[in-house]
């Protein structure tokens, strides 16, 4: 299911479908200034159209739910971050362990993929916990699902991964072994142009 969702985003995109990603991220763009106020459209999609693998990367984060806006300002660097902003972790990337191990660990009943696999599919990576929170200033996000995040190298090595969602009016970072899934928890993407 979630590589069908995918799958006219892995190779060229024609000028339709081009446009029609532009037209609805420059929508979003103009309707939640409060999360880039520091920015123009202009300048973003200047830098949009010298990657155009950032155009398939967004393509996919808006076709699998993600809902995809930039957040916050310009890095020193000039580039821009998009991140998930769908209320929820998007609907498209649930039900899925944490890494490829994890889904090679599970005996039974395994998910159809994993959380960082599909992401490097997507061409971007899982938030961080101080990305997460930084979001999270700007609305509040998986009131009813919950998100996997990137996780220390020590958490991991251990069996484990992390995952945030908000509850009780205050972000939590949560734990559970990597091989977990369920069908509210997702991902939410970077992907920094």
């Amino acid at each position: 299911m979630v590589q069908i969702a995918l799958a006219p985003y892995n190779r060229a995109m024609g000028k339709h479908a081009h446009d029609k990603v532009l037209k609805t991220l420059e929508q979003r763009f103009e309707a939640h200034m409060e999360r880039h106020a520091e920015l123009e459209w202009a300048q973003v999609l200047a830098r949009i159209e010298r990657r155009p693998k950032a155009l398939e990367a967004l393509a996919a984060m808006e076709a699998s739910g993600g809902e995809p806006d930039v957040v916050g300002g310009a890095l020193k660097s000039g580039a821009v971050r998009f991140f998930d902003c769908a209320e929820e972790s998007p609907a498209g990337r649930r039900s899925l362990c944490f890494d490829r191990a994890a889904l090679d660990a599970r005996k039974e009943h395994k998910p159809t993929g994993s959380a960082v696999e599909m992401a490097a599919a997507m061409g971007v990576e899982l938030l961080s916990e101080e990305q997460y929170r930084e979001l999270q200033r700007f609305g509040e996000f998986d009131l009813k699902t919950s998100s996997w995040i990137r996780t220390p190298a020590q958490i991991r090595k251990l069996g484990g991964a992390l995952f945030c969602d908000r509850r009780y009016g205050a972000v939590f970072v949560c734990h559970n072994g990597a091989q977990s899934y369920y069908a509210a928890r997702g991902f939410r993407a970077l992907l920094e142009v």
